[in-house]
């Protein structure tokens, strides 16, 4: 008997005529991971809510079918149950959740170890004394450093890696026969990741659980999973053993998506997406990039830089530096990647460039003058040389202003020359450069998905005709489709407009794909700068060889 068995499982929502997840039926053996993948929107997310109990709005008599969970004493149990009482039940002692974001599921306000500490009490009854003792064996069996003082710290205080293995442990404090875990890594690099998926594969097979892992990177489902489900818009398209579905997929759809992937199209133009496939049936020839001389014009070169930033409560002069001594070139024309693990300095880097925050030590210098000299001669010129484009765009645009307003202001403060209808029709301009029709202009950022929001802030940075982009982690959080997507569309306006491009990432597949030069950053120092074919072939520095094991399933 199966641990988890799903026969014709269908969601819709009231008000809707249409089914949100169409009859959907599966099962999950002990100890099993079974991956379901697809684009967003696809129904990954909503199926494990619906079997959590946890997605309001349903229409009367949905969730349709059956889905049964086995408990170790052999009674099976129905997900998510009939009331909200065997609902409430079932969360966490039957089938339990990683979430995707942990900085939004976690309490701010609560220690890490308090709220552990609250999942455990709540399904084994015990005194505080004991429950606390308990949370603190959950944090070194997710192998946090330093239990006892990460007990007493605040979910700002630690790293990404480490708010997701509070989450796991969260997750497991009630024993769970299910564990579904929800995108855990997407944000995360590609060390801190293997390290997660490891954790939660051996915790799968020690407390003999099965495992759903939703997720969007089909490299991960190469190394982790034993089965892989795939979904379309609510609907199966195949279910079958990895292996198989790597090497023979039977639909059109899985193999659209094992098409658009990095890794598999370098040197090509263009990526694939899913469109291609579906609208023609069968795979889009990708032709090869055509040869390009290397670019010779330094456009941006950093001489020693360092940032440091102060210590809050540490005394006058009491700083940490988080850059060290880096020096660098963008050539014109190039898109130049920048790896490392999350707090290598990075972003840090970027914003220095920028002017978002102020280096301790070294220069910059633009086309052979430092900013300096070059902001004295024209400094409202040399705000707009270089763009940023952030890891979330939705974050980087305001709720309550419809799309064309956060154009228009960016074009009213750079060029003051322009009425109101000029501007309306150049933000107009500006969104259907990226992709998007001018009806987007009278809407907000919550209309629209995570990709199309991308293009909107891609436009806006466009608003003010820079001549280096930085793109800092802007395809990490998208699914393999829409990455696609926005990695085309930086191409061709890299290619219009002679745009340069510093493409931070931690994704290595991506910048393998999409840099000519690829640099690696560890604790604030570059330790490599190589052509990104010769950086993969020949790795040089341990770090980036550490680095490119780490790929899933390269």
């Amino acid at each position: 008997m199966p641990l988890l068995e799903v026969k014709d499982f269908s969601l819709r929502f009231t008000g809707s005529e249409d089914l949100a997840l169409h009859p959907l039926s599966f099962e999950v053996e002990e100890g099993e991971v079974l991956a379901v993948v697809g684009e967003s929107g696809s129904g990954k997310s909503i199926t494990s809510l619906a079997l959590m109990g946890l997605l309001p709005g349903l229409a009367p008599g949905y969730p349709g079918g059956e889905a049964w969970l086995t408990k170790s004493d052999g009674i099976r149990v129905r997900l998510p149950g009939n009331t909200e009482h065997d609902r409430m039940h079932n969360r966490g002692k039957v089938v339990a959740m990683v979430f995707q974001e942990p900085m939004t599921a976690l309490n701010p306000l609560m220690t890490l170890g308090n709220q552990v500490m609250e999942a455990v009490l709540h399904h084994q009854p015990m005194s505080e004394h004991e429950g606390k003792a308990k949370a603190i064996e959950w944090f070194r069996e997710v192998q946090l450093p330093d239990p006892e003082t990460t007990f007493l710290k605040y979910p700002h205080e630690v790293s990404g890696g480490q708010k997701q293995r509070v989450m796991i442990a969260m997750a497991l404090a009630g024993k769970p026969r299910l564990l579904i875990a929800d995108e855990p890594t997407t944000a995360l690099d590609v060390t801190v990741q293997k390290g997660i998926i490891t954790l939660l594969c051996s915790l799968t097979q020690k407390y003999g659980m099965g495992m759903i892992f939703i997720t969007h990177d089909l490299g991960l489902v190469k190394e982790v999973a034993h089965r892989c489900l795939v979904l379309y818009k609510g609907k199966a398209m195949e279910c079958q053993p990895t292996a198989n579905l790597f090497l023979q997929p039977t639909s059109a759809y899985t193999k659209a998506l094992l098409a658009c992937r990095p890794i598999s199209n370098i040197g090509a133009r263009r990526l694939p997406v899913v469109s291609d496939w579906l609208s023609e049936g069968s795979k889009q020839a990708s032709s090869p990039a055509p040869e390009a001389a290397p670019p010779d014009e330094v456009l941006l070169s950093l001489e020693q830089l360092s940032v440091s930033y102060a210590l809050r409560g540490a005394g006058k002069n009491q700083s940490r530096t988080v850059v060290h001594d880096v020096s660098l070139h963008v050539f014109q024309g190039e898109t130049l990647g920048l790896v490392g693990e999350s707090g290598c300095g990075k972003s840090t880097l970027g914003k220095a460039i920028s002017g978002l925050v102020d280096p301790s030590a070294g220069s910059i210098k633009w086309k052979g003058h430092t900013f300096v000299e070059a902001a004295q001669k024209n400094a409202h010129r040399m705000q707009r040389l270089i763009q940023v484009v952030f890891q979330d765009p939705y974050g980087s645009l305001n709720p309550a202003f419809r799309i064309g307003n956060a154009i228009e202001e960016v074009l009213q403060l750079h060029q003051p020359n322009l009425n109101r209808s000029e501007r309306k029709a150049k933000a107009i301009e500006l969104l259907e450069s990226v992709g998007l029709d001018a009806s987007a202009h009278a809407r907000f950022p919550h209309a629209f998905s995570g990709g199309q929001r991308q293009r909107i802030v891609i436009a806006r940075a466009l608003a003010v005709q820079p001549q280096l982009l930085i793109c800092d982690e802007a395809v990490s959080a998208l699914d393999v489709s829409v990455q696609a997507q926005v990695l085309n569309l930086l191409n061709d306006l890299k290619e219009k407009l002679g745009l340069s491009l510093l493409f931070i990432t931690h994704d290595l597949g991506v910048a393998r794909y999409f840099c000519q030069r690829i640099a690696v950053m560890q604790s604030g120092r570059l330790v490599e700068v190589e052509q990104a074919q010769a950086l993969f072939e020949h790795p040089q520095h341990p770090y980036t060889q550490q680095l490119l094991e780490s790929i899933p399933g390269r």
